[in-house]
């Protein structure tokens, strides 16, 4: 099983934080719908022998599209490629996005799974972060989502400038309060050339604090856990059978298509990025070229891959997995460098498969870089 991605490069205004390719124009969006569905067709070739079981609108914020932009793109996936019966089709969406209409018409297009980017549900946390919607419109926008959508994820963000222990908590159950099933939750970070990386830089807003976000990520883990959701990869918590079938494909290794500007796709050796340019991009598909940069992985970029993405989920790293794809020597460095963390109760082993343990669930992403090789080819 396979899955593809759709990145929609357009959002209505730019949140402070965030460094991911989109613009603000809505300008050449028909021009790029038209090549969204244009490279869909160009690259069936692709996954001939494969199924797609998952589609995803990423962006970007997919839910500046029309009803008719998104049916286009989903009926040309369902004629040049092999989709199974019951897809998940998944649609990020702005709150201020979610008319009852508009969620409506999504049910009607096949479109069956929400992630909503809700970041929080206070108006100060809101306008620090610039984003396009209020928190009123954050809570009526999941009363109506949840009459049409029983599969539905909201994004949070916490480590915000400010956000005391308790107002974090409240996000936390606001969220739940709706009978959400899945939450993706991140720590705000500073990207470079970023609004938040200059406004900290210049003394406008305060620098983050590690501390509190460690603080606030064990708040959000013992929540959810008391709620029965599943902690299966380090951001992501859902309630069984809630999983997202797109995500955890990446995690997993599974192939998938990246369609779009800025867009990444991987076949199992190599992987492959679009160029970040709307205009580019454009232009190149007119002319039925694909403006596609690829690298073949070796296979210490696949070790180190399968390092980062198995520690940040509920599957670990199978250490049976590492000797019998990457030889005894991938093992033996494994072994030796994960020792310290499990002597200090940040990783263990069990059945073979090394996981993070509660305590070093936080400090995944450096632990598995620590992990990393460079070369034992």
């Amino acid at each position: 099983m396979s899955g593809i991605y759709i990145h929609i490069p357009f959002c209505k205004q730019a949140c402070h934080y965030c460094d991911f390719h989109f613009s603000t124009s809505l300008k050449k969006k028909d021009e790029m719908v038209l090549a969204l569905v244009k490279e869909i067709e160009l690259r069936k070739g692709e996954f001939h022998d494969e199924e797609v079981e998952t589609i995803y609108f990423g962006g970007g914020t997919p839910s500046r599209l029309q009803i008719a932009d998104l049916r286009l793109q989903i009926d040309s996936i369902y004629k040049n490629y092999k989709v199974v019966k019951n897809p998940e089709i998944t649609l990020e969406a702005n709150p201020d996005d979610l008319s009852e209409d508009y969620l409506i018409e999504l049910t009607k297009i096949g479109v069956n799974r929400l992630s909503i980017g809700i970041q929080s549900f206070f108006e100060d946390d809101l306008k620090l972060m610039n984003r396009a919607h209020n928190a009123d419109e954050a809570k009526r926008c999941l009363e109506v989502a949840t009459k049409y959508f029983d599969n539905i994820s909201v994004d949070l963000i916490y480590g915000i400038p400010n956000m005391s222990n308790e107002k974090w908590k409240q996000n936390i159950e606001t969220a739940l309060s709706f009978g959400i099933t899945h939450i993706s939750s991140y720590a705000l970070t500073v990207e470079p050339k970023t609004a938040l990386h200059t406004f900290i830089q210049k003394g406008i807003i305060s620098p983050l604090d590690d501390e509190v976000a460690q603080e606030h990520f064990q708040i959000l883990v013992d929540t959810l856990t008391e709620q029965d959701f599943i902690h299966y990869e380090l951001s992501n918590f859902a309630k069984e059978n809630y999983f997202s079938k797109n995500n955890s494909a990446y995690w997993l290794g599974k192939k998938y298509l990246g369609i779009g500007p800025s867009a990444h796709s991987y076949d199992g050796e190599k992987r492959g990025w679009n160029v970040s340019n709307n205009s580019v991009y454009i232009k190149s598909i007119q002319e039925n070229k694909l403006p596609i940069e690829t690298e073949v992985l070796t296979k210490t970029d696949r070790y180190n891959e399968y390092i980062m993405t198995g520690l940040r989920t509920i599957w670990g790293v199978s250490l049976d997995r590492i000797e019998t794809e990457f030889g005894a020597k991938y093992l033996d460095y494994l072994n030796q460098h994960a020792a310290k963390y499990i002597e200090d109760h940040l990783l263990f082993v069990d059945e073979n498969i090394l996981r993070t343990t509660k305590k070093g669930k936080f400090l995944t992403d450096g632990i598995a870089s620590d992990l990393f090789l460079l070369n034992l080819e």
